[in-house]
């Protein structure tokens, strides 16, 4: 199996998605993982650059009481809302439970309770 091919299915696992197969598809017609919040493309590469690693490990060796390590990847002159954030996907994953849960929690909230009578 290719590695891409793992990789791309092996993230999905990690993140509760679905691996979209790639038969059929063009590029930006579907993401590689179907989920039900998030949108994801998977790029799978021999090493990540240096500097990035650097800035992610500067997070997490200043990360406390159970705080997200993230770095923000911001271009000179770019909008600052186009910058891009990186974390450990373990850490990603945990913050997109927590936002499925609570999402389901305020839905739970929305509806009605049977009537038990």
């Amino acid at each position: 199996m290719k590695t891409w091919k793992s990789a791309e299915r092996r993230i999905a696992a990690i993140l509760g998605g679905e691996r979209v197969p790639v038969s059929g598809r063009g590029r930006g017609d579907a993401p590689d993982i179907e989920h039900p919040v998030l949108s994801v493309e998977v790029k799978s590469r021999s090493k990540i650059p240096g500097w990035i690693e650097d800035a992610l490990e500067q997070a997490e060796s200043s990360s406390r009481d159970g705080r997200t390590p993230a770095a923000v990847l911001h271009p000179d002159g770019g909008r600052y809302a186009d910058a891009l954030v990186v974390c450990r996907l373990s850490h990603f994953a945990q913050l997109v439970g927590a936002l499925e849960f609570v999402e389901f929690l305020e839905a739970k909230k929305e509806s009605p309770e049977p009537d038990k009578t």
